[in-house]
């Protein structure tokens, strides 16, 4: 009996990491696409001129050694970003700035909208 609740206990923790860990790379990812647009870009530059130098060097294609290079460093960083955010324990429901993924709302933000007084309880504080 002992022996199948250790091994109960052990298949959830690991459950419970790998959704960590997939959740992390989700929100690690979406959040590199959206507010990293900028870094993107410069990603774009960089490499766009690594192609163009490196072509006039190497015999092999230049712009499949450079796009390679650069996605599998932005994947190893998400990666590695949510295994070691995974490995530390942090779930993201305790990140305050992850609610959007869970359809939370921000409790610091409260609409009043122009007919609510004529037809709400709420009065809107001066």
């Amino acid at each position: 009996m002992a022996l199948s609740n250790s091994q109960s206990l052990t298949h959830t923790y690991s459950f419970a990491a790998i959704k960590s860990f997939l959740i992390w790379t989700f929100a690690l990812s979406v959040c590199l696409l959206v507010v990293g647009f900028p870094i993107v870009i410069l990603m774009v530059i960089f490499g766009s001129l690594l192609s163009i130098v490196l072509q006039s060097v190497m015999p092999v294609s230049a712009v499949l050694l450079v796009a390679g290079a650069l996605i599998g460093a932005n994947l190893l960083a998400v990666m590695a970003g949510a295994a070691m955010l995974s490995a530390k324990g942090v779930h993201p429901n305790q990140v305050s700035w992850l609610r959007w993924m869970y359809g939370q709302e921000n409790p610091v933000h409260k609409s009043v909208y122009a007919a609510c007084p004529l037809t709400c309880d709420v009065h809107p504080s001066a």
